[in-house]
């Protein structure tokens, strides 16, 4: 027979014949997600007006860095996935570096120089006057994204931040801020993620402007099908 295992609750979470129970938590984390889509649609426009910009980062020979911790590095790498592959429509690749993927970089600049340095080294390295920092972060406050930011303002690269409520240190150095009224991290970083989408979308849309790609996909001599949807501005509009 086996031995039922006894679970612990987190030291400060709410204990009880409700504490472990899913649904309870999944209404409580529709209830947080509400908020922080209504900062979604407030900067709806915020999110366009950098996907553009990109845009006309990339056209001119820039690049996109982007950095986070944890569940922010993860969604810091699919950021780099999509403007390096595609979201919603062919085009060509875009240059864009996930710093916190750079396992190898990362483990020899914390040993090195210590953790505060593991992406503002980063930046100084593959950044240039008019590249975008794009830097996430549920809190705010961690020092190393803090450190990448004031190290790219100090090498002339612009920093858009993407935290948690207004008010954070993050929120205050970056040259723009989109913050996120959830109370939950993981409320912030679900906002984050459709966020990321939104951005990669207008940048989509707005490089769309410049034609379809020239010459097949390298290494196959045949051009790759679009995905389902045909791209009209920066709504997707099903075949």
């Amino acid at each position: 027979m086996t031995t039922p295992v006894e679970i612990s609750p987190v030291p400060g979470a709410r204990s009880g014949p409700d504490a472990l129970c899913v649904v309870s938590w999944v209404e409580e984390h529709l209830d947080d997600l509400a908020g922080g889509l209504g900062s979604l649609r407030r900067d709806a426009a915020v999110l366009q007006a950098w996907g553009r910009r990109l845009a006309e980062t990339f056209r001119a020979g820039g690049r996109v860095l982007a950095a986070g911790n944890g569940g922010s590095a993860a969604e810091a790498q699919h950021l780099t996935a999509e403007l390096v592959g595609r979201f919603l429509a062919e085009r060509r690749p875009l240059s864009a570096l996930c710093l916190s993927a750079e396992t190898s970089s990362l483990t020899a600049l914390v040993n090195d120089y210590g953790a505060d340095e593991m992406f503002a080294r980063q930046v100084q390295a593959h950044g240039r006057t008019g590249d975008v920092l794009v830097l996430l972060s549920t809190s705010g406050r961690s020092p190393n994204v803090l450190a990448a930011a004031a190290r790219a303002k100090e090498c002339g690269i612009t920093v858009w931040a993407l935290t948690g409520p207004p008010g954070s240190p993050l929120a205050e150095i970056a040259d723009e801020a989109f913050c996120v009224d959830a109370t939950s991290t993981a409320a912030v970083q679900e906002v984050h993620l459709m966020a990321v989408h939104a951005i990669c979308a207008a940048v989509d849309a707005e490089l769309l402007r410049d034609g379809p790609p020239v010459g097949p996909r390298p290494g196959t001599g045949v051009r790759p099908a679009p995905r389902p949807g045909l791209l009209e501005g920066s709504v997707v509009v099903p075949r």
